[in-house]
């Protein structure tokens, strides 16, 4: 059982079956490496020697009965703004290339300390501030959907999008400020999960933006993500263990279904926002879901999307140039032209207007919330279009028209495959929910992939 694209839970079963090994799943992780990230580029570093090692020593130690939990022997990848002790932190910034992190993440401890075996740092949109997934001086992973043209993987996360979606990573931590988890799960066909802000810590972690950032995973399934989500909260293993064992507490919720679960979802003014062939993939999820008993319903919201994205990007800007604005400051320094002067903005944003827009968004959090008080999610396209040609990007816009709206509402969100285009491109389904709601965008999420098309691997 070598297979890098079989599900994490699957192999971590297996693991405590005595019918796998981690050095298995590793090793097939670290030829596909050398296979195919030359041209794919979805690390920015890689540490297969230290990760064989430890996949050695986990091997023993299981076999030994010394198993820790369900995340013990398992690859994952670090998106390279989480800082990881001794080991360079670019965030994908060419002014960072030799910076050694003193102290590791506490989200990279976490899972660490269940056993995870660190398989290497990912390529990311320079300090994160972006949807494309473009970085022009470290490079723009390929979406590996697409092995004739180069699509954008999304972004911020891209590399960790393309590494697991190419089964070069078992699973791999995104960050989400405005969608830099869920555009490039969408893109690349996988399941991310942006979590509740605050509930994960961000500690280690380079930032953009501390109201929005929100760390989260990134995976090929559902239970993938709720095993890498519980040990990222940093729940005993053996608490994980004795939850799916008798399939109580989250691993309960992901088996309940949907009957009756109240969804609403976009009126005729929000789907003109989306193409044709997001749109054909929408409507089929949503048949599906009613098929599974939820009860779906048109809301007109109380504030549109498009609304929702500027308000944000006033709280982003100001927040991304608090950060990192002596970077951008002088022009003779190496910085991405396209992330220059998203940062830059934020030095013309006055204090009055920060302040007005952090008032007015919790005016805004009071107004949905009442809106959407009699369901129990709202559901959407994650992405406008599937994947575009990285040639065609238009840098001065944004991808995250849908995505936008969860940080700034202070909402979970996850998104999860509904299909292929008939260009056989990606496209994902947004499922967003209040604050601490991630057993109900999970179980959503879990009930739906029972019935929806099974996208298989990448062309590339």
């Amino acid at each position: 059982m070598t297979n890098s694209f079989d599900s994490i839970s699957s192999y971590s079963d297996a693991i405590r079956a005595g019918n796998a090994h981690p050095s298995e799943l590793v090793g097939a992780c670290c030829s596909l490496i050398k296979e195919k990230d030359s041209r794919l580029g979805a690390f920015q570093e890689v540490f297969l020697d230290d990760a064989l090692k430890a996949a050695e020593a986990a091997d023993r130690s299981i076999d030994a009965g010394h198993r820790i939990g369900p995340f013990h022997g398992l690859p994952f990848a670090l998106k390279d703004i989480v800082e990881v002790e001794n080991k360079i932190t670019t965030a994908g910034s060419p002014l960072r290339k030799d910076h050694v992190s003193t102290a590791t993440a506490i989200i990279a401890s976490r899972l660490i300390s269940s056993g995870g075996i660190l398989i290497g740092k990912t390529k990311t949109v320079e300090f994160a501030y972006g949807g494309w997934g473009t970085n022009e001086h470290m490079g723009t992973p390929w979406n590996p959907w697409d092995a004739a043209e180069h699509r954008a993987p999304g972004g911020s996360s891209s590399g960790s999008a393309v590494a697991v979606a190419a089964g070069l990573a078992g699973c791999a931590v995104g960050t989400d400020t405005g969608g830099s988890v869920r555009l490039p799960s969408a893109w690349c066909g996988l399941v991310g999960l942006k979590v509740t802000e605050g509930l994960l810590p961000t500690a280690g972690i380079v930032p953009l933006s501390h109201t929005f950032d929100t760390p989260g995973p990134m995976t090929r399934s559902v239970r993938d993500t709720a095993l890498m989500f519980e040990t990222l909260l940093g729940r005993s293993p053996s608490a994980i263990d004795y939850d799916r064992d008798q399939t109580v507490g989250l691993w309960g919720q992901l088996v309940k279904g949907v009957q009756g679960v109240r969804l609403a979802v976009l009126d005729d003014t929000e789907r003109r926002w989306a193409d044709q062939a997001m749109l054909d993939l929408y409507d089929k999820s949503l048949d599906l879901l009613s098929n599974l008993g939820a009860h779906i319903e048109v809301v007109r919201l109380p504030i549109g999307f498009d609304d929702l994205k500027g308000a944000s990007g006033t709280i982003m800007s100001a927040e991304g140039y608090y950060h990192h604005g002596p970077w951008y400051e002088d022009a003779d320094r190496l910085c991405d032209s396209a992330v220059r002067p998203r940062i830059l903005a934020g030095k013309e944003i006055s204090s009055q207007s920060y302040i007005n827009a952090m008032q007015q968004r919790i005016q805004d959090q009071i107004a949905f919330q009442a809106s959407l008080q009699s369901f129990d999610a709202l559901v959407t396209p994650t992405t406008m279009t599937s994947a575009v040609i990285v040639e065609t990007i238009n840098q001065s816009e944004t991808p995250a028209h849908f995505t936008r709206a969860a940080n700034y509402l202070g909402m979970c969100g996850l998104t999860l495959p509904m299909g292929l285009t008939d260009e056989g491109l990606p496209g994902g389904l947004q499922v967003m929910a209040p604050a601490y709601c991630e057993s109900k965008v999970l179980q959503i999420g879990a009930a739906f992939e029972e019935v929806a098309p099974v996208l298989g691997a990448p062309s590339s």
